[in-house]
């Protein structure tokens, strides 16, 4: 592995970091100094995000986070910036710094607990989730998925000059390695019966094959050789392309033909029928770790679970006035059958259509944005259909720009099938991925020039999903939703959060199958039987993660409802999001403490 980030990252906390030194009272405003390191650390053992925030240091490097040496490194690191920051009395640190540096310890001490704990590694390079490390491969999520998303040279991943292209060879080296360590850690899996759900791993098999039986011309890999910008000279041309076909003939198809070869004939046989975390070992102690660790609170999966049903019921009389509103006579199942296949809500022919169909709602939405928002970031973004390779399995997702914002962010929309490419979510998923959600939320944060840059990075998936669910909710006030099927489309979606609460907690500490959940949301919900089974099996591969969206919501709503009460005419909605965004990405007890302290600032 490239060793230069571990050099960089041991050197600093070596400086920052040493528990002999004391702090007085006279240097304590050096805590800039902390964050800095501890921002440092961030992005060595994380070097794909900092590719995505546009720094090119660790462009080459890919982490191999599930060996042992990785953990061990962690956990000693985690230990010594808490350390550090005992030196630092939050009384005499101001409001910000105080903040943030609460922000710091909550992640190392729940990082910390996670490293701990015999099921879950820490640090995965998606989505900031933890991994496990017996189970590191699966359908959704995985690492295997994003670096052939990299490798096809239109995503983060710079292909610019003779050194970009350099950067990826070394980087896939690196991601051989980790591949080699994942075989490994599933073989030990295989041994201690922590091994995957069968459903899963079969899910798998066809995203490996895909790699393998075809054309050079046609491999993801070899993309970028097969589109280079015309400021690289056509020697240098030559010997790029040699060096691609033969790392992708002699390295990367034949791992991938071993991977296959593994999964099939050795893993898949002895996968398990069951399907939720609890059935392996410490499988619940695990879970309750993920629930806190997600949605940065102490309920337990039952009250989450009852929460879940509460919810679910909300917002079917919800569901049932719109119902009843377009004159439709029957069930709410059918109804939802009806929205499925309706035709005049699969107009489109082409996918071209579907973009320009959502850069239509971006026009329409920013006539309206600044009655809401007096905040806006500099980055832009861009609409664009999700590759090939993972478009049928795949949601749609928002992945930011750089923060330098040269590179805009990306909306990726799967449209696998156009002609049945179904409209009636689209304003509310334009809202939640693009703006005032992901796009909006997350390139105001990374451009926050008062906050430390550890705090820019998307991290706390409870309040960045909670925010952009929050974000669906707004379409009224931005003009959107006059058409009663799109309201419908934006209660869907939040019936589809509402719903995981409800099928998370039933899979991983209810005992539930996955047909129970499967079934559960195709009575609650109009998505396609499709989408939902892809939706389950990924909850049945990350656990906890969905529940972060609806809780977030939830805890954003509560505190809007709360000041406008108490604050009467003074109430003003665009600063109350000044107050949620101006701060990063907060766990959800000290977004709480932050609004009710402007509360009482007003009072």
């Amino acid at each position: 592995m490239n060793c230069k980030g571990l050099i960089v990252a041991i050197i600093l906390l070596l400086g920052a970091c040493t528990p002999e030194r004391k702090t007085t009272k006279e240097d304590t405003g050096n805590i800039d100094s902390l964050f800095v390191a501890f921002y440092d650390f961030q992005k060595e053992i994380n070097p794909i995000e900092a590719t995505k925030a546009g720094i090119d240091t660790y462009n080459d490097t890919i982490v191999n986070y599930i060996s042992d040496s990785h953990q061990e490194y962690l956990r000693k690191s985690y230990i010594s910036f808490l350390s550090e920051l005992e030196k630092y009395p939050m009384s005499e640190l101001t409001k910000e710094d105080a903040l943030s540096a609460r922000v710091l310890e909550w992640d190392c001490r729940m990082k910390l607990e996670g490293l701990n704990n015999s099921l879950v590694t820490m640090a995965s390079p998606i989505y900031n989730l933890p991994s496990f490390e017996l189970m590191p491969l699966f359908q959704v999520q995985s690492l295997h998925l994003y670096v052939a998303q990299l490798a096809g040279g239109a995503s983060v991943q710079p292909f610019a000059t003779k050194e970009d292209y350099e950067n990826w060879l070394h980087r896939l080296e690196d991601y051989l390695q980790f591949l080699d360590t994942c075989m490994e850690h599933m073989r030990e899996g295989m041994k201690k019966e922590i091994v995957l759900p069968k459903v899963l791993t079969l899910k798998m098999l066809p995203q490996i094959k895909a790699f393998i039986d075809i054309p050079l011309e046609e491999n993801l890999f070899y993309q970028p050789v097969l589109h280079f910008p015309e400021a690289i000279q056509e020697d240098v041309r030559v010997g790029l392309k040699a060096d691609y076909e033969r790392i992708i003939t002699q390295e990367i198809l034949p791992m991938y033909e071993e991977l296959y070869q593994f999964l099939e004939q050795e893993y898949l046989p002895v996968c398990r029928e069951t399907d939720g975390l609890s059935a392996l070992p410490n499988g619940r102690g695990t879970y309750d770790y993920l629930i806190r660790l997600h949605t940065t609170t102490k309920m337990t999966a039952e009250e989450i679970h009852a929460l879940g049903k509460q919810e679910v019921e909300r917002i079917t009389g919800e569901m049932e006035k719109v119902k009843e509103d377009l004159g439709f006579e029957g069930e709410l199942n059918d109804f939802f059958n009806m929205v499925r296949t309706k035709k005049e809500l699969m107009p489109f022919e082409n996918p071209e259509e579907v973009i320009a169909h959502f850069n239509g709602i971006r026009e329409r939405l920013s006539l309206r944005l600044d009655s809401v928002f007096n905040l806006r970031p500099k980055a832009d973004f861009i609409v664009k259909r999700t590759e090939a390779f993972r478009e049928a399995s795949a949601s749609a997702e928002y992945v930011p720009g750089s923060k330098d914002a040269k590179r805009p962010g990306t909306f990726y929309v799967p449209i696998p099938d156009v002609k049945s490419y179904n409209v009636v979510h689209d304003e509310a998923l334009f809202l939640h991925e693009a703006i005032p959600g992901h796009h909006y939320q997350l390139s105001l944060q990374q451009e926050n020039k008062k906050l430390p840059e550890f705090l820019h990075p998307e991290s706390m998936g409870v309040f960045v999903e909670g925010w952009a669910l929050y974000a669906e909710s707004l379409g009224k006030e931005l003009g959107l939703y006059e058409d009663p099927y799109q309201y419908f489309g934006m209660l869907s979606m939040e019936m589809h959060r509402a719903i995981r609460l409800v099928v998370d907690t039933g899979i991983h500490a209810m005992g539930w199958t996955r047909e129970e959940a499967i079934a559960y949301s195709l009575a609650h919900e109009a998505e396609s039987e499709e989408g939902i089974i892809a939706e389950v099996e990924r909850y049945m591969a990350t656990p906890g993660q969905a529940l972060s969206y609806k809780m977030g919501q939830l805890k954003i709503l509560e505190l809007r409802n709360k000041a406008k009460m108490e604050l009467g005419p003074k109430f003003d909605l665009r600063e109350f999001h000044n107050q949620v965004l101006g701060s990063g990405s907060l766990p959800l007890m000290l977004l709480e403490e932050k609004i009710n302290s402007w509360i009482a600032s007003y009072k």
